[in-house]
């Protein structure tokens, strides 16, 4: 296993340098002439070279061929459609699972990400380039400090978000904002087994700020059923089986426009929409894992 996710790692570090090369020309070339329709030209090609570079890793990823996908509800997408996911995090393998499922079924996928990632190695500026929005998250107790600070990373989706209006894209949310654990879950104290309190300003943001061209939401639900798996782990060939579960549903009329921030009324009503999906979820996350469970010992046996 160790030989494996070595060579499969090393392959995932050249198909990188590969696709980057391309990638940061074109890159400087968008950034060097600032006329909207050259750089959204850019922004198409970039897109190209980003969806070649997932092909690639989903090519090496068969070297990970103890791995069993199952991938239900992805029958009717689209490219040309906008896309908004709200999907459970439990792990960096997350990230490259979605990829995996939606490269070239739906518009490129692009997600929040935490400001100090611009300097990750070879992708900061892949993702700076592809119109990643970048976040500065501050902490509860940073903002009872500093309450002009309230709502900061509201109104920095809200911005990003706006660029998105003139090509189909699809945006991925985790909802929780971090992965999660179950020391997570605890201090939380919330009433589920595999899951985190849901965060829905994001996406109401978002949605208010698409002038209703993203009326799709796609509830995507990541289940390890075998246990957390880690990056490496599936790299080396030690994830059993990974299963991804989409459900299509079309966001009510009323949640498309509305002021997240301002209107007490409005954000209720959002939040038990979003509270009642994640309780679903929660429980299709249990019913995966318990089948799983059961199924195991008659497997090996």
């Amino acid at each position: 296993p160790f030989l494996r996710g070595s060579l499969a790692f090393l392959l995932m570090l050249l198909n990188t340098i590969f696709w980057c090369v391309p990638l940061y020309i074109i890159a400087f070339l968008k950034l060097l002439i600032p006329i909207p329709a050259w750089r959204n030209g850019c922004t198409q090609i970039l897109v190209r070279i980003a969806q070649n570079w997932i092909d690639g890793n989903n090519r090496i990823f068969r070297l990970a061929r103890h791995t069993e996908w199952i991938v239900e509800g992805v029958h009717d997408l689209q490219e040309d459609e906008w896309y908004l996911l709200a999907a459970n995090h439990q792990s960096w393998l997350d990230i490259f699972v979605l990829q995996k499922v939606f490269n070239r079924r739906i518009p490129f996928l692009k997600f929040f990400l935490k400001q100090e990632l611009i300097w990750f190695p070879f992708l900061g500026i892949a993702w700076w380039a592809l119109d990643f929005p970048f976040m500065k998250r501050y902490s509860r107790e940073f903002q009872e400090k500093h309450p002009e600070l309230r709502g900061k990373d509201l109104e920095t989706t809200r911005k990003m978000c706006a660029r998105f209006q003139h090509y189909p894209v699809s945006i991925i949310n985790f909802l929780e904002g971090t992965r999660f654990c179950a020391e997570k879950r605890d201090e939380q104290n919330v009433p589920f087994r595999h899951l985190l309190k849901p965060k829905a300003g994001g996406i109401a943001t978002a949605l208010a700020v698409m002038n209703e061209r993203m009326r799709t939401l796609l509830n995507v639900t990541i289940v390890y059923p075998n246990g957390k798996a880690s990056f490496w782990e599936f790299l080396c060939g030690q994830t059993p089986r990974i299963i991804v579960h989409v459900e299509k549903l079309t966001v009510p009329q009323r949640f498309l426009r509305g002021d997240y921030l301002n209107d007490a009324n409005y954000r209720e009503q959002f939040q038990t929409w979003v509270w009642k999906m994640w309780e679903q979820k929660d429980a299709l996350l249990n019913s995966y894992i318990t089948t799983y469970e059961q199924a195991s010992p008659h497997q090996s046996g």
